[in-house]
């Protein structure tokens, strides 16, 4: 990756090589740092709202860490993000003997959902007033895979499901019942709310295994994922279990993008690019300044394209190998047995 690293003479021994980060490398680390800075509040917000969706308040710091790059946070938050919010968060022993962080407080402002924040818009102000008074329900919004959505017991399944009372993610769950249907719409609310938090709308299986009890959500949670196709996505793409959120996507990409997906992009860009014109590595580096805005400004393009989240074979840019039928339960329940 010669857009990346650069070789360099020692300054006492001449044979002896050196190496170290080009340019391009440290503006691209540069724009990092200044985004999570830009975007400190709302990277508080999501930590907090996902400490709010667990019953103790509590996360273990192991759990965090494998989440950090879903949710946003810097690369070593402990040190540098938390200590700025004592009055926030603290670091406690978990009863496994674990280190953990723990919410000090309730933060009332924050314990709305991501279903909930998207039906207080002007089109649906009168449906989310009726639900704010308990007069009717939330629907989550579905989109099927081709055909699938068509099929009348489907439907008539899906109407049943939506016409459920909605349980917000931030509310006490321990009265309802664990094996009826509430309780199933429950934890799709979690999942849904989890998701919502990401800043690419999805993350790897087990990384939500390792907050499963904490969440409150079902042994075999990956049979939600597969009996709500029009909900969640996913894909088996190189041997890994990942879950997306269908409605934070359309025709593939990302409808609001996050400043640091944008930057990751760039970053991947000029990673295959000095993989691809390797052994012309040192005379990309001056023009590399160019390369970043340049994909920065086809990034904005693509984004601003329009059309739906499909299942059209635009899909399969972002995903690859994907299971929605009973056979991946089968597949699966061994493991999480």
């Amino acid at each position: 990756y010669p857009t990346l690293f650069e070789e360099f003479p020692h300054a006492r021994y001449a044979n002896l090589p050196c190496f170290r980060l080009t340019g391009t490398a440290l503006l691209l680390d540069s724009q990092e740092q200044s985004i999570h800075q830009a975007h400190e509040n709302d990277t508080i917000e999501r930590l907090s709202k996902v400490l709010m969706m667990i019953r103790s308040r509590t996360a273990p710091l192991q759990s965090l860490h494998s989440l950090k790059w879903d949710l946003g946070l810097p690369d070593n938050f402990e040190k540098v993000l938390i200590p700025k919010y004592p009055d926030h968060f603290s670091f406690v022993k978990a009863p496994t003997g674990v280190s953990a962080l723990r919410l000090k407080r309730w933060r009332e402002e924050f314990a709305v959902s991501a279903l909930e924040k998207s039906n207080e818009g002007e089109e649906m102000g009168d449906e989310y007033r009726q639900f704010k008074r308990g007069q009717t329900t939330l629907a989550f919004p579905m989109n099927f895979p081709r055909g699938y959505g068509a099929q009348k017991k489907v439907r008539a399944w899906m109407e049943e499901f939506q016409k459920l009372p909605y349980i917000s993610p931030y509310e006490d769950s321990r009265h309802i019942d664990p094996n009826s249907e509430l309780m199933e719409k429950r934890a799709v609310g979690v999942l849904h709310e989890f998701l919502s938090l990401t800043i690419h709308k999805k993350t790897k299986r087990n990384y939500l295994r390792s907050l499963r009890e904490e969440l409150n959500i079902p042994h075999k949670f990956t049979r939600l994922f597969t009996r709500y196709p029009g909900i969640f996505y996913l894909s088996l793409k190189c041997k890994t279990t990942t879950v997306a959120l269908k409605e934070g996507y359309r025709r593939g990409k990302l409808v609001n993008p996050h400043p640091l997906v944008r930057l990751r992009h760039k970053f991947y860009h000029v990673m295959r690019t000095g993989l691809l014109y390797r052994g012309k590595g040192a005379n990309l580096i001056p023009r590399e300044d160019i390369l970043l805005k340049d994909m920065e400004n086809r990034m904005e393009d693509k984004e601003e394209e329009g059309g739906d989240y499909d299942d059209d074979d635009d899909e399969d840019e972002e995903y690859e190998e994907i299971e929605t039928g009973d056979e991946y339960d089968e597949e699966t329940s061994d493991v999480e047995d």
